[in-house]
């Protein structure tokens, strides 16, 4: 029973990194449309989210099977447990790839309005923290995790940020103002994006340190009542 437990956690392990690398080529393929109006890269992106979602189904499937079957305990259990929260944000980040190109084709004729903003600012720092969290989760490397947190920070700032931009272009000219509530809508699916690369980075912790950092700071001072 051993040998078959390793072979199915194996193909788990496999599985994982393969959704992990489509969601990432994903999100490389979402933001060069961002920045290269000849890109069209809507498509294949699109296409591809059939693929994470097959791999979605089939993910929860060998979780399921692994722990049913075999009861795992200690490390393997906390890799399955990962692997399923893993998953799901990884799901989320191949959907969002797909907004961040429908957002960007709704904006064709106003390709300029992104570079007036700080939004390729935002979007190089949100694919640097999808890449390293995935990286992270595969190399099982519990710094290049934490590294992330600083990030989701700045993200977090340059949404505001770009928000009053936009607002201001409204302001001044009505006539964009359509194409700005896109980027704006556009610039929090981004942010959305690093809060996922942020939630990947605290399961790594977990999976290497068998420490639980979710909430850590929201939950400081809380205490569940008896």
């Amino acid at each position: 029973m051993e040998r078959h437990f390793e072979k199915e956690f194996e193909e788990l392990k496999t599985t994982i990194n393969k959704m992990a690398s489509i969601v990432d080529e994903q999100v490389e393929s979402s933001f060069k449309d961002m920045e290269d109006q000849g890109a069209r890269l809507y498509k294949s992106v699109k296409q591809r989210d059939r693929e994470v979602d097959a791999y979605d189904n089939l993910i929860m499937a060998q979780c399921e099977n692994l722990l049913a079957l075999y009861q795992p305990v200690a490390s393997d259990l906390r890799f399955i447990l990962t692997a399923i929260k893993i998953d799901s944000q990884l799901e989320r980040c191949g959907d969002i790839a797909v907004n961040i190109v429908q957002r960007i084709k709704k904006t064709d004729n106003f390709r300029e309005l992104i570079i007036q903003t700080d939004l390729p600012e935002m979007a190089k720092i949100t694919r640097t923290m999808v890449k390293d969290a995935i990286t992270a989760f595969i190399n099982c490397d519990g710094e290049l995790a934490k590294t992330i947190w600083v990030n989701d920070d700045i993200v977090d700032d340059l949404n505001k940020k770009i928000f009053n931009q936009l607002v201001e272009k409204i302001k001044s000219n009505p006539e964009v103002a359509e194409a700005c509530a896109h980027l704006i809508v556009l610039a929090r699916q981004i942010e959305r994006l690093a809060d996922h690369a942020t939630n990947i980075s605290e399961d790594v912790i977990f999976l290497v340190e068998n420490e639980i950092v979710s909430h850590k700071k929201k939950l400081q001072d809380f205490h569940l009542p008896e």
